[in-house]
């Protein structure tokens, strides 16, 4: 069976709420929902983190990404950007790059944030750039879904997204939705693509 891989880097738990939403959407759509995230780099590069995470998803390896039939990408804000531990995954992916794995394949983002207006767009297109370069299909959330329309924190046509507040604040039932329908819109997006 093919799957959309999930990948994230979570601090507080809410990137990884929503990519287990976006998940769930993807498996409404008929495709494997496969969670992964990134470990934290350490500021001495050395490996400090255990081989499997204490709790959450399990490490993405190059095979899970070289493999995937499409990619949804999610990382916290950090100052309008993605979070260090996904870029720093990402550099990494060269080899991928040059053997074409990625091309034609199709892809989201999306974020979480701590304010409304914390940079939640500039990172969401922060996140593009690598993909565009991996020669992917860029998918956003259209105007179609209706809780673009009425959420009041996150949400936008870039991708979903989540204003987390202080960090405690849930998802709400809007952003919920939208991380719901672009897992789904991911995975048609996928199976379209592949005939």
């Amino acid at each position: 069976m093919s799957y959309i891989l999930v990948l994230y880097y979570s601090r507080y738990g809410n990137t990884r709420a929503m990519a287990e939403h976006i998940a769930r959407g993807v498996e409404l759509g008929g495709l494997e929902g496969r969670v992964r995230t990134v470990p934290a780099v350490s500021p001495n590069c050395e490996a400090s983190e255990p081989d499997i995470p204490v709790e959450g998803s399990i490490y993405c390896s190059e095979d899970d990404l070289s493999r995937c039939a499409g990619l949804v990408l999610g990382s916290p804000t950090r100052f309008g950007n993605m979070a260090s531990p996904l870029k720093y995954f990402l550099d990494t992916t060269g080899d991928i790059w040059l053997n074409g794995n990625l091309i034609g394949k199709p892809a989201a983002v999306f974020t979480s944030t701590g304010s409304l207006h914390g940079g939640q767009e500039t990172t969401l297109l922060s996140m593009m750039l690598p993909l565009l370069h991996h020669g992917m299909v860029l998918a956003g959330i259209p105007y179609s879904e209706q809780a673009l329309h009425t959420t009041t924190s996150g949400g936008t046509p870039y991708g979903a997204s989540h204003q987390a507040g202080d960090g405690t604040r849930d998802l709400s039932s809007e952003e919920i939705e939208l991380c719901v329908a672009l897992g789904k819109r991911v995975a048609g997006l996928a199976t379209k693509l592949s005939d």
